[in-house]
Protein backbone atom coordinates (compact mmCIF):
# COMPACT_ATOMS: atom_id res chain seq x y z
CA UNK A 1 0.00 0.00 0.00
CA UNK A 2 1.15 3.64 -1.21
CA UNK A 3 0.12 6.89 -0.29
CA UNK A 4 1.45 10.05 -1.62
CA UNK A 5 1.19 12.95 1.00
CA UNK A 6 3.30 16.06 1.59
CA UNK A 7 4.88 15.66 4.84
CA UNK A 8 8.04 16.52 6.88
CA UNK A 9 9.47 12.76 7.75
CA UNK A 10 11.80 12.57 10.91
CA UNK A 11 14.85 10.56 9.15
CA UNK A 12 15.86 9.39 12.22
CA UNK A 13 13.94 6.23 14.10
CA UNK A 14 11.92 6.37 16.80
CA UNK A 15 13.74 2.75 18.40
CA UNK A 16 11.58 1.48 21.74
CA UNK A 17 11.60 -1.66 23.57
CA UNK A 18 15.25 -3.20 22.48
CA UNK A 19 14.17 -2.39 18.85
CA UNK A 20 11.07 -4.23 19.05
CA UNK A 21 8.82 -1.27 17.89
CA UNK A 22 10.30 0.92 15.43
CA UNK A 23 8.51 4.29 13.98
CA UNK A 24 9.05 7.50 12.24
CA UNK A 25 7.55 10.73 12.89
CA UNK A 26 4.88 12.86 10.48
CA UNK A 27 4.38 16.15 10.70
CA UNK A 28 1.48 16.96 7.82
CA UNK A 29 1.52 20.44 6.67
CA UNK A 30 -1.39 21.45 8.96
CA UNK A 31 0.63 20.24 11.68
CA UNK A 32 -1.04 17.66 12.29
CA UNK A 33 1.24 14.24 13.94
CA UNK A 34 1.50 10.87 13.14
CA UNK A 35 3.87 8.24 13.34
CA UNK A 36 4.52 4.84 11.33
CA UNK A 37 5.88 2.00 12.23
CA UNK A 38 6.39 -1.99 12.90
CA UNK A 39 5.92 -3.79 16.34
CA UNK A 40 7.34 -7.03 16.15
CA UNK A 41 6.15 -10.43 17.93
CA UNK A 42 6.25 -9.39 21.38
CA UNK A 43 4.22 -8.03 24.34
CA UNK A 44 4.81 -4.10 25.54
CA UNK A 45 2.51 -1.52 27.36
CA UNK A 46 2.69 2.05 26.11
CA UNK A 47 1.29 4.98 27.46
CA UNK A 48 -0.06 7.79 25.90
CA UNK A 49 -0.22 12.07 26.33
CA UNK A 50 -2.59 12.68 23.63
CA UNK A 51 -5.88 10.75 22.40
CA UNK A 52 -4.53 8.08 19.64
CA UNK A 53 -5.94 6.36 16.93
CA UNK A 54 -3.85 3.07 16.01
CA UNK A 55 -4.78 1.95 12.52
CA UNK A 56 -3.10 -1.27 11.39
CA UNK A 57 -2.08 -1.74 8.57
CA UNK A 58 -1.12 -5.51 8.20
CA UNK A 59 0.07 -8.03 11.11
CA UNK A 60 -2.63 -9.69 14.08
CA UNK A 61 -2.05 -8.31 17.33
CA UNK A 62 -4.03 -8.25 20.49
CA UNK A 63 -4.79 -4.94 22.60
CA UNK A 64 -6.01 -4.59 26.39
CA UNK A 65 -6.91 -0.58 27.22
CA UNK A 66 -6.42 1.01 31.05
CA UNK A 67 -8.92 0.13 33.19
CA UNK A 68 -10.08 -2.91 30.91
CA UNK A 69 -10.29 -6.90 32.30
CA UNK A 70 -10.75 -8.26 28.57
CA UNK A 71 -8.37 -8.73 25.30
CA UNK A 72 -9.91 -7.26 21.87
CA UNK A 73 -8.54 -9.10 18.69
CA UNK A 74 -7.19 -6.89 15.41
CA UNK A 75 -5.67 -7.11 12.14
CA UNK A 76 -4.55 -5.46 9.19
CA UNK A 77 -7.41 -3.29 7.90
CA UNK A 78 -8.80 -2.58 12.02
CA UNK A 79 -7.93 0.36 13.92
CA UNK A 80 -8.41 0.97 17.73
CA UNK A 81 -8.63 4.24 19.54
CA UNK A 82 -6.33 4.92 22.93
CA UNK A 83 -7.56 7.42 25.08
CA UNK A 84 -4.95 10.41 26.30
CA UNK A 85 -3.24 10.06 29.58
CA UNK A 86 -3.80 6.45 29.35
CA UNK A 87 -2.25 3.18 28.32
CA UNK A 88 -2.81 -0.23 26.62
CA UNK A 89 -0.84 -2.90 26.68
CA UNK A 90 -0.47 -5.06 22.66
CA UNK A 91 0.49 -8.56 22.20
CA UNK A 92 1.77 -9.13 18.87
CA UNK A 93 1.86 -12.14 16.91
CA UNK A 94 2.71 -11.43 13.85
CA UNK A 95 4.85 -8.34 12.59
CA UNK A 96 2.46 -5.32 12.97
CA UNK A 97 2.92 -2.50 10.55
CA UNK A 98 0.68 0.59 11.51
CA UNK A 99 0.24 4.21 11.35
CA UNK A 100 -0.68 5.59 14.37
CA UNK A 101 -2.40 9.30 14.66
CA UNK A 102 -1.98 11.79 17.31
CA UNK A 103 -4.44 13.99 18.48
Amino acid sequence: MTDHITASIATRANVYFDGKCVSHSITLPDGTKKSVGVILPSRLTFNTGAPEVMELVAGVCRVKLSGSESWADYAGGQSFNVPGQSSFEIEVTDALHYICHFG
